[in-house]
């Protein structure tokens, strides 16, 4: 499995990503002939090795002649559909990079994404920036991308609209849900372009996964601060486990003084509310109190609302919660036939290859309770089914 891992130390922008795609191996030709596509203002790609805190990295700067468009996202997406250079994978991230831009702006200027004005996103470097970056990583050929916790930045920066604190409007609405990391440094780290670009190809966040580097690339931002070296680096590897990976958020409280019904009751809420599991655990509190620990694990965009749950039900003071990585093997649905009709189950890739067959408890319950047998009979002829 070919892996690319976006190290955000520094947050990530439009021209910082294809500066890292670059110094990665990406021609800057084949990024230059899909802008070059799109019949706009002439743009040309100027990459340039710099330094950034005393680290080196690569500057790729879009010039064009002044402009003052503002384009609808159907003028940018027409544009990209129309292209013959664009392979069909190239248009289709470029376009959903876009929408995902176009849906923040809608969000944050009350508006609809068919009247939206991309402003800033509208203009020509940034559409230079989007469609680079959709031609680099789809030529990366990665089959999965991670990224790091997100900075943003602090302090203000002038847009259009306006004097607005950091992160920008557009920019928070597209974060939502990702893990941000702290950052002092007083600048917009983290732009639209970059986190529509995140929030495009992320398949999960967290600490760089195992793999064997094959290739690093750093794409430089405009400023030098004196914190930190402004450089977005890419990591671009391959892991031979054939687990496949992703992030979750484990939340967990320790509770002495709720009765077993309560629990019952909120662990029942935080299924239906999304959780990916929800377990409890004997624990010995202080003073030879007896308890439980509630743990329940959970996507990030469940978070939230898992969250008040538990503190709404069991009236808890405090909720433990930690982002862990997970390794998941290869599953399908599967159906077997055996005497008492077809079973569901899935079917599981191990790590040496072979598969392996789990009948559904669902199927299972159903059949025996149609059929008055007993459910372990019914168990035991789905299993039998798959081996012969």
């Amino acid at each position: 499995m070919k892996i690319a891992y976006f190290d955000c130390v520094s947050g990530i922008s439009g021209d910082m990503t294809l500066g890292a795609l670059v110094d990665a191996g990406v021609e800057l030709a084949a990024m230059q002939a899909g802008i070059d596509s799109l019949g706009l203002t002439p743009v040309k790609l100027v990459a340039t090795e710099v330094k950034r805190h005393g680290f080196r990295g690569m500057k790729v700067k879009v010039e064009h002649e002044p402009e003052k468009a503002h384009r609808h996202l159907h003028h940018i997406t027409e544009r990209i559909d129309a292209s013959t250079v664009l392979t069909a994978p190239q248009k289709d991230l470029a376009k959903r990079i876009f929408t995902r831009l176009g849906e923040a702006e809608a969000t944050v200027h009350g508006t609809t994404l068919r009247k939206v004005h991309f402003h800033e996103v509208g203009a020509v470097d940034s559409i230079a920036d989007i469609v680079g970056a959709a031609v680099g990583l789809t030529l990366l050929g990665v089959d999965r991308i991670v990224c790091s916790p997100v900075p943003t930045g602090s302090g203000y920066i002038q847009i259009e609209h306006g004097r607005v604190s950091v992160p920008a409007p557009a920019t928070a609405q597209l974060l939502k849900g990702i893990p941000l990391a702290p950052s002092w440094v007083a600048a917009e780290l983290t732009t639209p372009t970059g986190a529509a670009i995140v929030a495009s190809v992320a398949d999960a966040f967290g600490p760089l996964p195992p793999m064997t580097m094959q290739a690093i690339g750093l794409g430089a931002g405009d400023k030098d601060f004196a914190e930190q070296a402004n450089l977005f680096r890419l990591i671009v590897g391959s892991a031979a486990d054939p687990a496949s990976s992703d992030q979750i958020w484990v939340l967990e409280t320790n509770l002495d003084d709720v009765s077993g019904e309560v629990i019952g009751h909120t662990s029942s809420l935080l299924f239906e509310a999304g959780a990916l599991d929800v377990y409890n655990t004997a624990i010995q509190m202080k003073k030879n109190r007896p308890g439980v620990t509630l743990t329940v694990l959970c996507t990030a965009d469940a978070l939230a609302k898992l969250e008040k749950i538990i503190f709404r039900e069991t009236k808890t003071l405090g909720i433990r919660r930690w982002l862990v990585s997970r390794h998941k093997l290869e599953r399908q649905p599967h159906t077997v036939t055996t005497s008492f009709g077809p079973i569901l189950g899935k079917l599981a890739t191990l790590p040496d290859g072979t598969v392996s067959f789990s009948p559904e408890f669902e199927s299972c319950r159903q059949v025996a309770t149609q059929q008055n047998v007993p459910i372990k009979d019914v168990y035991e002829a789905a299993t039998r089914a798959f081996a012969t």
